[in-house]
C-alpha cells in the first residue's frame, strides 16, 4: 500500500469518526425527550427555534406545489400567493424541500434532524485543511472539538432548523479551498473557491463581508509575498465574478468562463485583463454596495435618523432588547467558544504558535476575527471562531504528543488532553435542555386556528410567535422575526398593552393600513422606483390621515369614536399564557412619545411563581410579602393597599372560574393569583386593563369588540368583531 493511499484511507477513517460523533452528540438531546408528549406534533418533536419555522413554510408551500397531482399547480397558488411572506425563494426552504421530497420521512423529522447531519459536515474541511499542513491527528481532534463546541452545538443540535447548520459549514469548506488553492497552485481549486463563494452566497446572502475578507488577505499575500505568481491573479479575479453583486446564475456563467480560460496557459499573458476585467464587473454590478452599508454602520457608526424625514417619528428597536445582538460577559464569550475559560486562553496560545509555523492559517483572521465581533456585537457571532480555535488546542495536543518517547505514549497522551478539553462541552450538552418553541398543546390551538381562519385572515400577536403561527395556522401576520422593526412593532404593542377599545381600533387600523401598503406597492412599483416613495410607517400614515400633525394626539383620539378603516380581512388575537415571561419588553415598544423619543413610565408587572406560604403572610420575593389577613402588600419597607384581589382557576371542564374582591379603590395595584399556573400577577391599574390581561388572564372581553374562539389555558384566540 503507499503512503498516498494509506493517508487517503486514515483521512477517510477519521472524517467518518469525527461526522459520526458529532450526530450521536446532538442525540443527547433526543434521547432525553424521548416520548416526551408536550414537544411532539404529527408524530415528531417540533423544533426548538422560533427562526426556523419562516424557513418550514416555504419548503412546504413549495412541496404542496409539486407532485404528481393534477391539481398541485393550483394547490400551491391557493397555499402561496403574494404577501403571505413566505420564503419560497430562499435556500433554506428550496434545500428543505428537495430533502423533504427525497427521503423517506414525514416532513417534521426532516426539518427536526436536517441541522444534526448539515452542521456535522463542518468535520470534513477541518480534516481537510490539517491534511493540507500535514497534520491529520490535529485534523481529528479539532473536528470533534469543534463539533460540539458550546455555541456551535447551540445553533445546530437537534432541533436548532436555522441557516446556522451551514453558516460554518460553507466558510470552513471556503478557507479549505483558498489554502490548497494557494498551497498547490492547481486550477480545480480555482472552481472549488468560486462555487463555493456561489453557493455560500446562495445559502447566506449576508456571507459577503466574509468572502471580501478572503479576497483582501489573498490580495495582500499576492502583493506582499509573490507577486509574480500569475495563480494568485487568476484566484483573485475568479473569486471577484463569484461576488458580483449579481443573479447567481450569471455570476455562475462568468465563473465558468474563467475557470475554461484560466485552463489553458495561452491565456496567461492576458490575465491582467482578465483582472481588470473583473474589477469592473464586481463594482458595476454594485458588489461593494453591501460591504459598504456595512461599514458605514459598523464603522464609521452611519445612521438613518427616524427623526429627519416625514414627522420624524422615534421608534424603540429590537436590537435594544434582544440579547444576541449585545455586549457579553468574557467569561461567557470564552465558554461559547471553547467550553470553558481556560480552555480557551490555551487554544489562542496555540493558534498564535499555529500561525508561527504554518503561516498559510493566517487566511482563517476572517473567521477569527468575526468570532471575537461577539465580544462587542452579540454572541451569534461565536461560532465562526470555534473551528480556527480547535486548530490552536488540537495543534498544542498534537505537539505535547510528538514529544513523547513511544507511540503507546503518543496516542494515550492525545487521547487523554483530548477527553479532557472535550469534558466541558460535553457537560454542556447534557444539561442544555432547551424545549421546543410551542409545546402540542399550544400547537393544537394554531391548527385549530388554521381551520376556523382564511389564510387571508391576520393574527395579531408578539413578533415572537409570528413565524409559528404562520406556519401551523396559515395566516397572516402583522410581525414576525424578521419584519419586527420598531414602526411594525409599535401597534402591536399598543394592541396587546392598552384598553380593548384602543386595541380593537388600532387592530383594524393597521390591518388595513398594511393591505393599503401592499396594494399601493403593487399598483405603484414604477413610480416608487422612479420617485424613490418611501412609507415611513402605518402610524405616520394614519396620523396625516386623520388631521393630526402629533402621533401623540392621534393616538389618544382612539379612545373616542373615529371612523375606521372598511374592514376586508378578518382579525384574530393570539394571547399565550407564555407571553407573561415577556409582557414588560412588550410594553416598551408602545410606552414612549413618538414625537420626541422619550420613554413614559414604565407599567408596574411583577410575577412570582416560587412563593413561600410563611403563615401569616405570603412571601412573593425576598422583599414582597402579601398579608393574608388584610390583603395588602408589602414591597420592602412600604406598605401599600391594593385595589383588587382576584384569583383564577379552571374546573373539570377547564373552564376558568375568578373570585374578584375590591378592596381600595384609591390604590393603583392588583394581586391576580393564577391557581392553575401557580402564579402570583402584581399590575398596576394601566396593566390590569390591558388587553392581554382582559382576554388571557380573566377572560373579560368586551361582547361589542370580541368573540372567544378557542380558550384554553394555555393560549386564548378571540376575534375582533369590528
Amino acid at each position: 500500500m503507499t503512503d498516498t493511499s494509506h493517508e487517503t484511507k486514515l483521512t477517510l477513517l477519521y472524517i467518518f469518526i469525527a461526522f459520526a460523533f458529532s450526530i450521536g452528540m446532538r442525540l443527547v438531546w433526543v434521547y432525553h425527550f424521548n416520548g416526551y408528549a408536550p414537544f411532539y406534533f404529527n408524530g415528531q418533536f417540533m423544533i426548538n427555534t422560533n427562526d426556523g419555522y419562516v424557513w418550514a413554510e416555504g419548503a412546504r408551500d413549495l412541496l404542496s406545489g409539486t407532485g404528481t397531482n393534477p391539481d398541485a399547480k393550483e394547490y400551491f397558488d391557493k397555499f402561496h400567493q403574494l404577501h403571505d411572506l413566505s420564503p419560497v425563494s430562499s435556500a433554506a426552504s428550496q434545500l428543505t424541500a428537495f430533502f423533504a421530497k427525497i427521503l423517506p420521512f414525514s416532513f417534521e423529522s426532516v426539518i427536526f434532524y436536517l441541522p444534526v447531519f448539515l452542521s456535522s459536515l463542518v468535520v470534513i474541511p477541518i480534516i481537510l485543511i490539517a491534511k493540507a499542513l500535514k497534520n491529520l491527528e490535529m485534523g481529528f481532534i479539532a473536528a470533534i472539538f469543534a463539533s460540539v463546541a458550546w455555541s456551535y452545538y447551540n445553533r445546530t443540535m437537534a432541533g436548532y432548523y436555522d441557516t446556522d447548520m451551514l453558516n460554518i459549514v460553507l466558510p470552513m469548506f471556503l478557507l479549505w479551498s483558498v489554502i490548497w488553492a494557494i498551497k498547490t497552485n492547481k486550477d480545480i481549486y480555482l472552481l472549488f473557491t468560486a462555487l463555493d463563494i456561489l453557493v455560500y452566497r446562495w445559502w447566506y446572502p449576508q456571507s459577503y463581508s466574509l468572502e471580501f475578507s478572503f479576497f483582501g488577505l489573498i490580495l495582500f499575500y499576492t502583493l506582499v509575498f509573490d507577486r509574480k505568481n500569475v495563480f494568485n491573479y487568476k484566484l483573485l479575479a475568479i473569486m471577484l465574478f463569484a461576488m458580483m453583486n449579481t443573479d447567481g446564475l450569471v455570476r455562475l456563467g462568468f465563473v465558468l468562463a474563467a475557470f475554461y480560460t484560466f485552463k489553458q496557459e495561452k491565456y496567461d499573458k492576458y490575465i491582467y485583463y482578465i483582472l481588470g476585467t473583473s474589477i469592473i464587473a464586481f463594482f458595476a454590478t454594485g458588489g461593494f454596495d453591501p460591504i459598504w452599508s456595512q461599514l458605514k454602520g459598523y464603522i464609521f457608526r452611519e445612521s438613518v435618523s427616524t427623526g429627519t424625514k416625514g414627522l420624524g417619528l422615534h421608534f424603540f428597536t429590537v436590537m435594544q432588547t434582544v440579547r444576541e445582538a449585545g455586549h457579553i460577559p468574557f467569561e461567557t464569550f470564552a465558554n461559547r467558544i471553547s467550553g470553558n475559560t481556560v480552555t480557551f486562553v490555551i487554544s489562542l496560545l496555540g493558534y498564535m504558535y499555529l500561525l508561527y509555523k504554518h503561516r498559510i492559517m493566517l487566511f482563517s483572521l476572517p473567521l477569527v476575527g468575526l468570532g471575537f465581533l461577539a465580544y462587542v456585537g452579540g454572541l451569534r457571532f461565536t461560532i465562526y471562531a470555534v473551528p480556527i480555535l480547535a486548530f490552536g488546542i488540537a495543534f498544542l495536543i498534537t505537539q505535547i504528543a510528538s514529544k513523547m518517547p513511544t507511540q503507546k505514549l503518543k496516542v494515550l497522551s492525545m487521547s487523554a488532553f483530548t477527553l479532557l478539553v472535550l469534558y466541558p462541552n460535553y457537560k454542556h450538552i447534557e444539561a442544555y435542555k432547551v424545549p421546543t418553541v410551542f409545546n402540542a398543546n399550544e400547537v393544537k390551538v394554531l391548527t385549530a386556528l388554521g381551520k376556523k381562519a382564511s389564510r387571508e385572515d391576520y393574527v395579531v400577536a408578539w413578533w415572537d410567535y409570528g413565524y409559528p403561527i404562520r406556519y401551523y395556522a396559515d395566516v397572516k401576520t402583522l410581525a414576525d422575526g424578521g419584519k419586527h422593526s420598531g414602526s411594525v412593532n409599535f401597534p402591536v404593542s399598543f394592541m396587546l398593552t392598552h384598553t380593548q377599545e384602543e386595541a380593537a381600533k388600532m387592530a383594524r387600523l393597521d390591518v388595513e393600513y398594511t393591505e393599503k401598503t401592499y396594494d399601493f406597492g403593487d399598483k405603484n412599483k414604477k413610480e416608487i422606483e422612479d420617485k424613490n416613495i418611501t412609507v415611513f410607517s402605518n402610524i405616520e400614515q394614519m396620523t396625516k390621515d386623520y388631521g393630526y400633525k402629533d402621533t401623540n394626539e392621534f393616538l389618544k383620539s382612539l379612545q373616542s369614536d373615529i371612523k375606521l378603516p372598511k374592514k376586508t380581512k378578518d382579525i384574530y388575537f393570539y394571547l399565550p399564557f407564555r407571553m407573561i415571561n415577556i409582557y414588560p419588553t412588550v410594553t416598551l415598544f408602545s410606552n414612549l412619545n413618538l414625537m420626541n423619543g422619550d420613554k413614559g413610565r414604565q407599567p408596574f408587572f411583577f410575577v412570582s411563581r416560587n412563593f413561600k406560604d410563611i403563615g401569616n403572610k405570603i412571601q412573593l420575593a425576598q422583599n414582597v410579602f402579601l398579608d393574608k389577613r388584610t390583603l395588602q402588600l408589602t414591597l420592602g419597607n412600604k406598605t401599600l393597599p391594593i385595589r383588587r384581589f382576584v384569583q383564577t382557576y379552571y374546573d373539570k371542564n377547564m373552564k376558568l372560574h375568578k373570585q374578584v374582591q375590591v378592596i381600595n379603590l384609591s390604590s393603583n395595584l392588583n394581586i391576580i393569583f393564577m391557581k392553575n399556573y401557580n402564579t402570583f400577577l402584581i399590575v398596576d391599574e394601566q396593566t390590569y386593563n390591558s388587553l392581554y390581561i382582559q382576554l388571557m388572564v380573566l377572560e373579560n372581553y368586551d361582547k361589542k369588540l370580541f368573540e372567544p374562539v378557542i380558550l384554553t389555558p394555555q393560549a386564548k384566540v378571540y376575534k375582533l368583531k369590528i
